[in-house]
């Protein structure tokens, strides 16, 4: 479950960052158990951020999520610039705030596009099996 160090590492956060990141994580978490093929969801630190990787299989690609370090949004959720991810997103949901090749931006003042995220989610944890399958 919540490792102590990223559980420390949220815990610092302001109360509508901290949480903010606890939805995001729940969404990973829920969304990687309604997902055939997903397998084990393992969490942990990376680069110094609450990081969600699948294991056994290998079947998607990290998915990080921090506070926001940009002036896009309040919390951002990361993913690898080497993939795909970002500009499949960003065509299906355009409405929403990319930063680059990696990042999908959230603003805390408004309602989280849960429908959305859960794609986007979905979409990152069976990223590596839906390119073999291509």
């Amino acid at each position: 479950m919540l490792g102590n160090a990223t559980l420390s590492l949220i815990e610092q956060e302001p109360p509508e960052i901290r949480d903010g990141l606890l939805e995001l994580r729940r969404l990973i978490f829920e969304t990687a158990a309604e997902t055939d093929g997903t397998g084990k969801v393992v969490e942990t630190l990376k680069w110094g951020q609450p990081s969600y990787l699948t294991e056994k299989p290998k079947s998607g690609t990290t998915i990080r999520i921090a506070k926001d370090g940009s002036e896009l949004g309040d919390i951002a959720l990361y993913v690898s610039c080497n993939t795909s991810l970002v500009s499949e997103w960003r065509g299906l949901f355009p409405d929403l705030i990319f930063g680059g090749d990696r990042s999908l931006h959230l603003s805390l003042g408004k309602p989280m596009p849960l429908p959305q995220l859960r794609q986007m989610i979905r979409m990152a944890l069976t990223y590596h099996s839906r390119k073999k399958s291509r």
